[in-house]
């Protein structure tokens, strides 16, 4: 049976050099008040020290203030000393040496931990989402690892880079093998010691219910990869309740593998997503009018949506990436049709209108939650019609670089996953960096040009190798400027926006000369106009 202990408690039982899993994405399953005490455990004492972190999605608050809520329903109160600070990046703030390995699938809020990584003090490896989720289960069963065709020509592939994203990272976590004359990469199961988790409510047998949380992580996978490998679990939760008083259909990590719960005594430290500390209509408990969602402001991030939104058709299941991807709910929503397709996220989410940062990954009104696990078996089995991903830099061969620009670390997420298996892929994102532009009366005319180029001779690491783009695998990427799409494996220009020069717009802004396609199109002039109303004839 579980005991019930304080979070200086728990931190005090985290023994030196132990391999630590935790779940979740966002804030959402994120043990706060926990990891603060172990923050300043170690300040006091010195321990425990050598951590080995094991996570599978982002974890971390990126700080985004009221600016970036224009359309949810509950904005953020007023920052506060702790707006960006929360989540993994807490046990970077005692300094170097608490945490010194680090695998993930997304680092890029962990601000104080990337800091370390970039100082080549934690080795760190980054691998896909999809990969480590599913890793969990492997270990809990006691078998070797995974086998996947999924990181194939990425950097996490081991003859490119093997995951490494740091020069001190030198372990091997990822190995190339070949089964019936075909390639695939091996994922070795390792030995975890710790779960640190979080639910809603605990029972007095310490049975676990996520009941407010948005995501329905993988916290029961890893909890029982620890405890069959004679680990203990610790789970932080917000409110206890009577035993046997929980719908059991609503408890996702039973008592039986729960060694201590922590109930936080600040209910900030319990928060749903970085921008929400409960919206009801994320988990389930209501649904809400979709006209309360305000619409996006018109500029060219909404013409690239809308351009994405055109490549729908009836009945899609689509996935939507974090940053701009994610808006074009907004637009499919604005315009009518959101009960036309599916949206989807890696998180889990089905149906409804997935929520942009600083809430990504939760959505307003789903219509299944699936953990995260039971998503990426949907989608690395070919499940999805198609999905929309950011752009971070592209070149001339169709790689896409999200996971690290120059000193900027973030890891792949869901990334690579997701663009393995799935038939139509859309990167979607603006054509240079920091451009002033403006958009109406069906055009677009460049007003100052950017200052740094996205479209460059050679990515600085392969998110997307495309290269390895499967035959039947359509791959576009869609700017405000232009459409680009990969056939036969080279970039090839199909589409130039309405008002802007083809030499002096789009081609001088290149790090390389693309095809141009004989029958060069025009894009719509309709999404350049403040209204549209045009999604419908697209659908069909």
């Amino acid at each position: 049976m579980a005991k019930f202990i304080t979070a200086r408690e728990a931190a005090e039982l985290i023994p030196d050099n132990a391999t630590v899993g935790i779940a979740g994405m966002g804030l959402s399953g994120w043990p706060e008040e926990i990891a603060c005490a172990i923050r300043d455990h170690f300040k006091e004492t010195g321990h425990p020290c050598g951590l080995n972190l094991k996570q599978g999605s982002a974890m971390g608050d990126w700080g985004f203030g009221n600016q970036f809520m224009g359309w949810e329903r509950n904005p953020l109160p007023e920052p506060d000393k702790d707006h960006g600070n929360r989540g993994v990046t807490r046990l970077g703030e005692a300094g170097p040496g608490l945490v010194t390995k680090w695998t993930s699938a997304h680092i890029g809020s962990a601000f104080t931990l990337c800091e370390f990584a970039r100082q080549n003090k934690i080795e760190t490896h980054c691998l896909p989402q999809g990969v480590i989720i599913n890793l969990w289960r492997e270990i809990a069963a006691g078998r070797p690892g995974l086998i996947t065709k999924v990181g194939l020509g990425t950097f996490v592939d081991p003859r490119v880079e093997g995951g490494r994203m740091n020069e001190c990272a030198q372990e091997e976590v990822v190995k190339l093998i070949e089964l019936d004359g075909e390639e695939y990469l091996f994922y070795p199961s390792f030995k975890c010691d710790v779960a640190l988790l979080r639910g809603t409510i605990a029972d007095e047998n310490g049975n676990i219910s996520f009941a407010h949380e948005s995501v329905v992580n993988e916290g029961f996978e890893v909890a029982t990869a620890v405890k069959n490998n004679g680990g203990i679990v610790i789970v932080q939760v917000e409110y206890l309740a009577k035993k046997e008083t929980l719908n059991p259909k609503e408890v996702k990590i039973p008592g039986k593998l729960v060694d201590y719960v922590v109930q936080a005594k600040d209910p900030k430290s319990c928060w749903q997503a970085e921008g929400t500390y409960w919206e009801p209509s994320y988990s389930g408990q209501i649904r809400i009018p979709l006209d309360s969602l305000k619409p996006l402001p018109f500029d060219e991030r909404k013409v690239v949506c809308r351009r994405c939104a055109m490549e729908l058709k009836k009945g899609d299941m689509i996935n939507l990436g974090v940053g701009m991807p994610a808006d074009i709910a907004r637009v499919v929503a604005e315009e009518g049709y959101i009960d036309q397709v599916t949206m989807s996220t890696e998180s889990g989410m089905v149906g409804g209108v997935p929520s942009a940062l600083p809430s990504f990954g939760s959505a307003y009104n789903p219509e299944a939650i699936l953990t995260p696990h039971e998503m990426f078996d949907l989608i690395s089995g070919g499940g999805l019609d198609m999905t929309c991903l950011g752009i971070g830099e592209v070149d001339g061969d169709g790689n896409n670089n999200v996971s690290r620009m120059g000193k900027r670390l973030t890891g792949p997420g869901g990334f690579i996953d997701i663009t393995a298996a799935t038939p139509k892929v859309i990167f979607a994102g603006t054509l240079m960096g920091k451009a002033k532009e403006k958009v109406g009366n069906g055009r677009l005319e460049i007003l100052e040009e950017g200052t740094f180029r996205k479209f460059v001779e050679k990515v600085g690491q392969i998110t997307f190798a495309g290269q390895y783009a499967p035959e039947n695998q359509e791959v576009l990427y869609v700017t405000e400027r232009a459409v680009f799409k990969l056939i036969d494996h080279k970039m090839t220009l199909i589409e130039i926006a309405p008002g802007i020069d083809l030499q002096k717009d789009v081609l001088d802004c290149l790090g390389f000369r693309p095809e141009i396609a004989p029958d060069l199109k025009e894009m719509d002039a309709a999404i350049f106009q403040e209204h549209w109303g045009g999604l419908g004839d697209y659908l069909k």
